[in-house]
């Protein structure tokens, strides 16, 4: 969530800022701003809504070489043009991605010091921290080793300091900031997209560095104030892989990506039909998986392979209730953390909670450079690239892959999955291509409420399908366990409700294709996604191809998410940054 760029350099700073902001709008935001030093003073612009309307009163033409700039995620304060960043006290301009969570209480302290606070923010109240704190020493980087004792919470801070108007500094806690290293400029932001188009080295920051950043410079310290050397790396971003490629939107392309995804970890991590560099699973005697969101669906998945093939019992949790609960670690728990970005902040935290008790951990993330990669025991990347749409395809898909890898490794039928396997990417391309999605979508364009219904693993996948259709269509949309709709739930069924059910799992079919009887009884519409040919039980369906138990369930995958892209293509949502959501939730 929230995108921050800091550019320093010999060009012209509006247009590297402004190009770097706008490849950060995947994250989600509600308004934006921006702030550069002109004529020797430190010019404020920021605007609420679209990066749109910041852009209408920018000169891209400025004589500015320096500046820093910032996409928000309301939490503290309404989505408006006083709340946006950047934010000024005394000397000190900032923008900031997190949360400060001792802010009132910093804030009392602070106005009877005589500071005066036009905001609901608690970024503005982490500015005047730091301007206080300059006023002690004014030395930058001993002020911000002592405002990374006085902040509590997550924060990545860059500073404009109206004494050392060549300068940018940052910080960094537990929301993640980069640095790129450029030739005669150099650049920071939250993500690598932001920095692509200036350079191809950087240097992911931790906990507690401190940055120094000039055209042509770049120093890193330690929270103790001792200057450190930091290894940059080098990315590969084809230019193509952060545009539409044609597609009217990044979803859609996304969901197009994914047969070369499923490709990719095929090749990645089998050989001859068997699976390699995979991490073995079978010494312990029970297993937890943390994620948020999609994740935790894809983890629900995962849940069903694993006691399948492994006889582990799972237990599925959500990371922002895991870290509050009562748990049982010991050596042979696994904690098994799923995150796309690798930032998501409750997951980070039930992580090192899981270390701390003694625990393994497994990490299963997008990002190399992530957070969560460098912290847990062990990692298994997802592979599928950057992904722009806030809702997640390739990468929840990727995520489900992965736990069949580790449910079926060195199992009798690992190399025949293996095989069936390998015809899911044309079967991707042919759900994507060969179906009308249109006209199931025109069934619930104008509905206010879906049910997604299913048994076992269709439940699960119900529960992803209802997701992605609620957050970019904005129907509501609940999944239920077919069998539990009637105690209780089936009471709000009538004629203006949709119902989508996930039928794949014939041992139990039929048991749901009674309930969806009663379901059509009182007079919904039903639509299913189905390897079953008989046509008696729902008004209208997506077939899918019978390949096999394992198999069947991924075949749902793709029509569901193309089905709710549909229905929100044809309401004319905002597709890839829907209302109130962000790409990376880096605060609990």
């Amino acid at each position: 969530m929230c995108g921050i760029v800091g550019y320093a350099g010999k060009t012209k700073a509006i247009p590297k800022i402004m190009t770097g902001l706008k490849s950060l709008e995947y994250r989600g935001y509600d308004s934006s701003g921006i702030a550069y030093v002109k004529d020797k003073k430190v010019k404020t612009i920021k605007k609420s809504g679209p990066i749109n309307n910041l852009d209408e009163h920018l000169s891209y033409d400025e004589d500015t070489t320096i500046g820093i700039s910032h996409t928000r995620w309301a939490t503290h304060g309404r989505a408006d043009d006083i709340n946006s960043h950047p934010h000024h006290q005394g000397k000190i301009t900032l923008v900031h991605n997190g949360i400060i969570e001792n802010y009132d209480v910093l804030k009392r302290k602070l106005i009877e010091e005589g500071y005066h606070f036009i905001s609901e923010t608690d970024t503005e109240v982490a500015a005047a921290v730091i301007d206080s704190l300059y006023k002690e020493s004014n030395n930058m980087v001993e002020t911000l080793s002592k405002a990374s004792e006085a902040l509590k919470g997550s924060y990545a801070l860059a500073i404009l300091n109206s004494d050392n108007l060549d300068t940018i500094y940052a910080l960094r806690k537990d929301s993640p900031l980069i640095v790129g290293l450029g030739n005669g400029e150099n650049i920071l932001a939250s993500d690598i997209p932001a920095i692509a188009h200036v350079t191809t080295k950087y240097v992911v920051l931790d906990n507690y560095d401190i940055v120094v950043l000039n055209k042509d410079k770049v120093t890193f310290y330690n929270k103790a104030k001792e200057e450190i050397t930091k290894n940059p790396r080098i990315f590969s971003l084809a230019d193509e892989t952060i545009s539409k490629n044609g597609f009217d939107h990044f979803m859609l392309k996304e969901i197009n990506e994914e047969s070369d995804v499923v490709k990719k970890l095929l090749s990645l991590h089998t050989e001859n039909n068997h699976i390699k560099d995979i991490y073995d699973i079978t010494k312990y005697q029970r297993i937890d998986i943390v994620a948020c969101g999609s994740a935790s669906f894809a983890g629900q998945i995962g849940k069903y392979y694993i006691e399948k093939f492994k006889n582990i019992p799972v237990s599925v949790h959500f990371a922002s209730e895991y870290r509050y609960q009562k748990n049982f670690f010991n050596k042979d728990t696994l904690v098994i953390l799923i995150s796309q970005s690798g930032e998501t902040a409750d997951t980070l935290a039930a992580l090192k909670i899981a270390k701390e008790n003694g625990s393994d951990t497994l990490a299963i993330v997008n990002r190399h450079d992530s957070s969560i990669a460098r912290e847990a025991d062990h990692v298994l990347y997802i592979e599928a690239g950057i992904e722009i749409a806030v809702a997640t395809t390739k990468a929840y898909l990727a995520q489900v892959i992965l736990l069949l890898f580790l449910a079926i490794k060195g199992i009798r039928e690992e190399k025949k999955i293996i095989e069936d396997l390998k015809l899911l990417p044309n079967l991707i391309t042919k759900y994507i291509n060969e179906f009308d999605y249109t006209k199931i979508a025109k069934m619930f364009v104008n509905k206010d409420h879906v049910f997604y219904l299913g048994r076992g693993i269709d439940f699960f996948l119900s529960m992803e399908g209802s997701l992605k259709l609620k957050e970019i269509s904005y129907i509501h949309s609940e999944a239920f366990q077919a069998g539990e709709l009637k105690h209780g739930s089936i009471s709000l069924i009538d004629e203006d409700f949709g119902v989508i059910a996930v039928v794949t799992d014939k041992n139990i079919s039929d048991k749901t294709i009674s309930n969806l009887k009663e379901v059509s009884a009182r007079g919904a519409k039903i639509v299913a996604i189905t390897n079953i040919e008989d046509d008696n039980f729902s008004d209208a369906k997506i077939m899918v191809d019978d390949i096999s138990d394992v198999i069947n369930p991924l075949t749902v995958i793709v029509p569901m998410q193309m089905l709710a892209y549909t229905v929100a293509n044809l309401k004319k949502c905002d597709i890839d940054k829907p209302r109130n959501l962000a790409k990376s939730v880096t605060v609990e």
